[in-house]
């Protein structure tokens, strides 16, 4: 991976490509992100960056008893911001990520990744947390068929025969039943970068991104190219 930044959602829009089609865009508010962190092979075992992103105030950032120990967790997120923080001299940050970039050596702490590091035509794959329905039945969360809605029927919307019969009379595990639904990552993959404006870090793609509005999202290059 050599292309990956951090972004909020700001909501969805349409514009008028060069050959006038209408085409419906995301807008995202992607950076400026800050390298928090630099992994390397002979200290972590891996080659990493470590990016922060959107401010936080320093009075709500945790720090440990003496207030100079800095303690890293061995997933690699930082117990003791404060400290993390000052090290690589850089303001707190709200959101911490990881990105293995095949290049990660080149990188020096407290460096920016800014939104113009894509261009327009830029195939990427956008990971968010989906929105909650709470719960929801199976009609809806998995699109189940509804019986009859005749007078005379007592089954409406409710879920159908789950068992096999007698045999082997249970039922299968993963059967799809009412249940919690959304609030889950989800990847959508080769969204196409249709603009970028560099001055106020922004990205519009093409198409829908998961989650609400404000919501964290992960921008990527695409792994699978299409053909």
């Amino acid at each position: 991976m050599k292309k990956a930044i951090l972004a909020t959602k700001v909501g969805m829009t349409q514009i008028f490509n060069e050959d006038g089609v209408l085409v419906p865009v995301t807008v995202l508010q992607a950076g400026p992100c800050v390298v928090t962190q630099v992994k390397t092979v002979e200290n972590d075992g891996y080659s990493a960056v470590q990016v922060g992103f959107v401010d936080k105030k320093d009075r709500i950032i945790n720090k440990d008893a003496s207030g100079k120990k800095e303690i890293i967790h061995a997933h690699g997120t930082p117990k003791a911001l404060q400290g993390h923080f000052k090290k690589a001299g850089v303001t707190s940050k709200r959101y911490l990520r990881e990105f293995k970039f095949e290049n990660a050596e080149e990188y020096t702490l407290g460096a920016e990744i800014k939104a113009d590091i894509f261009a327009a035509g830029d195939k990427v794959d956008a990971s968010a947390i989906s929105k909650g329905k709470g719960f929801q039945g199976a009609i809806k969360r998995f699109g189940q068929h509804r019986g009859p809605m005749a007078h005379g029927s007592k089954f409406h919307r409710h879920q159908g025969s789950n068992g096999a019969c007698s045999s082997p009379s249970r039922v299968f595990k993963g059967k799809g039943m009412p249940g919690h639904m959304g609030c889950v990552k989800v990847t959508v993959q080769n969204l196409e970068v249709v603009r970028v404006d560099a001055e106020k870090n922004l990205l519009l793609v093409k198409g829908a991104v998961p989650g609400p509005k404000k919501a964290l999202v992960t921008i990527k290059e695409t792994v699978k190219v299409e053909a």
